[in-house]
């Protein structure tokens, strides 16, 4: 599997040194949103890297699946889970074809997951919104395409950024809690630091 392998060993390498690539702490947006989650809720993390937001809903009471394909990365996600205490269900596998199954959580979080290109990821949101229970939430954010200008974070691809179009060609199935494009800083370790070109969805499924 060299797409598999070739993906691990970047990521492994960009998860290399001790320090954690994109801190320790929450996602803001994610952490700004968290009151729409329930202790109790079954919660999916996506691309959850060294795993500072899947320990962070663990820390909220939610039982976690925290998914990523690097070695490395869920390496480090365990020791913050034991640092802080809290028990995760950290997979290793490749988040692109990971089977999520069907009404299987009831809030599904991706995180600045635009490793993902056109083709592979409209199957991927379909996927995420078909592992929503009914009345579950997505949690979304990512990068619009001026974030290539900054150059603070995210691939150097513009078709890889979201648009508030795209997101409602995908997710138009869903009912809209929360939307927002705008650009602010962030402060995220080295991985995300500076002014960056956002956008943001939460979402609930129908029933």
């Amino acid at each position: 599997m060299p797409q598999f392998d070739d993906a691990a060993s970047f990521w492994d390498s960009r998860y290399a040194e001790e320090s954690y690539l994109f801190g320790t702490a929450p996602n803001a947006f994610l952490a700004r949103e968290g009151w729409r989650l329930s202790p109790g809720w079954h919660a999916l993390a996506v691309a959850d890297g060294e795993g500072r937001n899947g320990v962070w809903m663990a820390e909220q009471g939610l039982r976690v699946t925290s998914i990523d394909i690097s070695p490395r990365g869920t390496e480090k996600a365990r020791a913050l889970a034991a640092e802080r205490g809290v028990t995760l269900d950290i997979r290793r596998v490749d988040v692109t074809t990971f089977d999520m199954g069907e009404g299987a959580y009831d809030a599904v979080v991706a995180i600045f997951i635009q490793f993902a290109p056109p083709g592979t990821r409209e199957e991927l949101f379909a996927r995420m919104v078909r592992a929503l229970k009914p009345g579950g939430l997505l949690f979304l954010q990512g990068y619009r395409p001026e974030q290539v200008d900054y150059g603070t974070g995210g691939p150097p691809h513009r078709e890889h950024m979201y648009t508030l179009d795209m997101l409602e060609t995908q997710f138009g199935s869903l009912e809209w809690l929360h939307s927002a494009s705008y650009d602010a800083p962030l402060r995220e370790g080295d991985g995300h630091d500076g002014l960056s070109a956002l956008i943001e969805l939460v979402a609930r499924k129908p029933g």
